[in-house]
């Protein structure tokens, strides 16, 4: 599957998960609640919920349901225990996969992953088997309405790391400490934001095969229709 860039890859599988918006709710549900317990309610000063907020309304979620979710967090009851999980394999073909989660039954999280990797060809491995292929980067993708030079400036100058040009989209390539100031700012200029997230970047990608590349998708899916699941990251392009 060579020859895919980041973006693309990342456009058809939201095309994909789009079909699946009302159970991916639930996760965005879940996200608020353990960001407003961990930070507070106050998005302003509670840089995990401002951005749990954001990417539930790119999801289409109306502000009375976010709202609901705060107030959940908020409460003192104990009936949200979660708590955040990565674990780590590999696909077919000696991919690696990144699965972040957020649970409130560890036992029943891991068994349904793993029941994943092993029905699709993978297995899961141990902690740091992975996470050393990968590095954690703020991404915010805007039209490409401007020319490179003008972005790029602007983006340095606000303390971006890169821009990265691809179709008709730039990336603005962040460290996790600049995400929040720089992706503030960036919302002060004439920019149509596609998405803004913190998120796992592979150092190398490795190319498969057509057959692998379809294990590898199914395994995907699977795992992103686990509602402990909240984010899946691997090193090649499908």
């Amino acid at each position: 599957m060579a020859g895919h860039s980041k973006w693309s890859n990342i456009q058809h599988r939201k095309k994909a998960q789009d079909a699946k918006r009302g159970k991916h709710f639930t996760k965005f549900i879940r996200e608020i609640v353990v960001a407003t317990k961990e930070g507070g309610a106050d998005k302003t000063s509670n840089p995990r919920l401002r951005l749990a907020i954001d990417k539930a309304l790119q999801g289409n979620m109306t502000k009375d349901t976010i709202n609901k979710a705060i107030q959940r967090g908020a409460g003192q009851q104990d009936s949200d225990q979660y708590q955040s999980i990565t674990y780590e394999g590999y696909a077919t073909g000696g991919i690696a996969v990144l699965v972040k989660c957020l649970s409130d039954n560890r036992n029943r999280t891991v068994g349904e992953v793993r029941h994943a990797f092993s029905k699709h060809g993978g297995n899961l491995g141990t902690e740091g088997s992975v996470a050393f292929l990968f590095k954690e980067k703020g991404h915010i993708v805007i039209k490409a309405s401007k020319d490179f030079d003008t972005v790029f400036d602007l983006a340095i100058e606000l303390g971006a790391e890169d821009l990265i040009k691809e179709e008709d989209v730039y990336i603005i390539e962040t460290s996790p400490q600049q995400f929040e100031s720089i992706f503030a700012q960036i919302q002060t200029q004439s920019f149509e934001i596609l998405s803004a997230d913190i998120t796992m970047i592979a150092d190398d990608y490795l190319t498969c095969s057509e057959e692998e590349a379809i294990k590898v998708k199914k395994l995907l899916d699977m795992l992103e229709d686990l509602d402990d699941v909240q984010s899946v990251y691997i090193n090649t392009k499908v």
